[in-house]
């Protein structure tokens, strides 16, 4: 470069090259409201402007000695306007992931819904089979959520014989949910790994 067309800029560009504190806090004084301005006008966010402009700043002091500006002012604004290009597209990535991880969790919530469905269904109609009684106070206490006293009170039966019928249809409920469950966990594998 001839020292006749030397600006003040190359030669605080040389200085930021040989580690100069004062050249590189120069710059970024002289610079640092115009990259915002810029950040600003493209993301509409001030916070994420100003995160911007630091980290441009940041990479152009880490990178200072293998940079090879002819000029700070274009060389800052197009670092800057590829960071913010970058943030874009990080931030829809992020949302695309949002995207999918709630529809993930909306289908699984229903699939759980459906399973639940299903298991009150077989609960209702296993209970159904019982003796009457057992039915009843089985009925009532689980599924009505009444309480054993109540449930005794309006049979007209002790309460121990409220707990005798519910641990009674507890018993063969258990049993014959598990035969179901092992049934459908079985015809679900074969259908998920086909």
């Amino acid at each position: 470069m001839n020292a006749n067309h030397l600006t003040p800029d190359d030669g605080l560009i040389l200085l930021l090259r040989q580690g100069d504190e004062l050249a590189f806090t120069e710059i970024y004084n002289q610079y640092w409201d115009k990259l915002y301005y810029i950040a600003h006008k493209l993301l509409k966010d001030p916070d994420a402007a100003e995160g911007i402009v630091q980290d441009v700043f940041l990479v152009l002091w880490k990178k200072r000695e293998a940079l090879n500006i002819q000029s700070i002012q274009s060389y800052l604004a197009a670092m800057t306007r590829y960071a913010v290009f970058r943030y874009l597209s990080r931030e829809k990535r992020s949302r695309q992931q949002e995207n999918r991880v709630g529809l993930l969790t909306a289908n699984a919530t229903s699939e759980i819904e459906i399973d639940h469905k299903i298991l009150l269904e077989m609960i209702t109609e296993l209970s159904n089979k019982l003796p009457e009684k057992c039915r009843l106070v089985f009925q009532y206490n689980k599924l009505q959520d009444q309480s054993l006293a109540e449930v005794a009170a309006q049979l007209n039966i002790s309460q121990k014989t409220a707990e005798a019928h519910l641990t009674k249809a507890l018993r063969i409920i258990r049993s014959n949910v598990g035969d179901v469950l092992s049934f459908l966990i079985t015809f679900y594998t074969l259908i998920l790994f086909r």
